[in-house]
């Protein structure tokens, strides 16, 4: 297991961001993970798990404590079931499923990170989450000191939540473990209405699985959701706030003071989100705040193709990006009533 000291973190993120770590390990194997773990839990040692560092916010003073970089490989196909090293890169394995034929993930393509992240935030994306097909997560149990295996039905997943989200500290992911469908090299049934539109076909249909897939990238790269390293509009976590969920009430409030704002015959997007709950726009929210595409004046801005990616862009530091994600939550909430929630996981700082 490779070992470094005072070691920068910036750079196994996807914002760059962040100080040192006065340890970091990068652990190859699920044994190498576990060692690593219980080294820091009995030593008493502050430990942050890091896969591909496209959800973290490090603080610019750094971690005190020991950074476990998870490396580990392997991706298995067995017939519709698909087990993944923690440390597979997420955007790779979806390639790869569509190549088998395989229908389930391909519209979460691009999306950076690692396979193990995936439960945790319970990705989604353009009208997939990973809790549809994901049927057992493998992990570390820090509390019992065990690795246990997780159905699905005690993962706790919601809209971008799961158990593991919710205990941050209990578990380790070690492997997660998928059923897809195969559905002849097509794709499963269209759930977005904006692929489905690009596609020319209508929601609940299906159109080749390669061609979804590439679809959905394409969408992303014009979002600068798809990292490359010369666009500093990739140079972020993605969306960097979750869409509210409101109640009946709280979304009766929210039209009244967007009618108040912006005319009575506005509209603000909504979607269902069951329990009597309704979901609204991120983005829209952000963007009729007053917080346009590359709002911004200093080294931290929002993207110039996405309101809901704040980004570096090259010189900025970690309390830079704060202090945007500050603003444009406060913005939203003196204009609607409405207090976004960030969606990256924040390390020794908060917004």
């Amino acid at each position: 297991m490779q070992e470094l000291h005072d070691a920068p973190l910036a750079p196994l993120t996807t914002f760059r961001l962040g100080g040192p770590a006065d340890r970091l390990r990068t652990a190859t194997t699920d044994d190498e993970v576990v060692e690593a773990v219980r080294e820091a839990d009995d030593s008493g040692t502050p430990l942050l798990v890091i896969g591909g560092g496209s959800n973290l916010v490090v603080a610019d003073k750094g971690f005190r404590g020991t950074a476990l970089r998870i490396a580990t490989t392997g991706c298995r196909l067995d017939g519709t079931r698909l087990e993944l090293a923690a440390g597979e890169n997420w955007s790779d394995v979806v390639e790869r499923t569509v190549e088998a034929g395989l229908a389930g993930i391909e519209c979460l393509a691009g999306i950076p990170g690692s396979a193990g992240a995936t439960p945790i935030q319970n990705v989604g994306a353009y009208g997939q989450e990973v809790s549809s097909t994901i049927t057992e997560v493998v992990a570390y149990d820090r509390r019992a000191r065990e690795t246990v295996t997780l159905p699905n039905a005690d993962c706790g997943f919601g809209y971008r939540h799961s158990r593991f989200k919710g205990d941050p500290t209990r578990f380790v992911v070690l492997r997660v473990r998928f059923r897809l469908e195969d559905a002849g090299g097509m794709s499963a049934p269209l759930r977005y209405a904006e692929t489905a539109r690009v596609l020319g076909v209508q929601p609940g249909e299906r159109v080749p699985a390669a061609t979804a897939r590439e679809t959905v990238l394409k969408l992303r790269a014009g979002k600068g959701m798809v990292l490359d390293p010369e666009d500093h509009d990739t140079w972020s976590a993605g969306s960097f706030f979750t869409n509210p969920v409101l109640s009946e009430a709280e979304h009766a409030a929210f039209r009244a003071r967007a009618a108040e704002r912006l005319g009575p015959d506005t509209v603000p997007p909504s979607f269902p989100a069951g329990d009597g709950r309704i979901k609204t726009s991120a983005a829209w929210l952000i963007d009729k705040a007053g917080f346009g595409k590359g709002y911004g004046d200093g080294p931290a801005r929002i993207s110039s193709k996405h309101t809901l990616a704040l980004t570096n862009r090259g010189e900025a530091t970690t309390e830079d990006l704060l202090a945007l994600a500050r603003e444009v939550r406060e913005g939203v909430r003196t204009a609607f009533g409405v207090t976004l929630v960030n969606e990256p996981v924040t390390v020794g700082c908060a917004v």
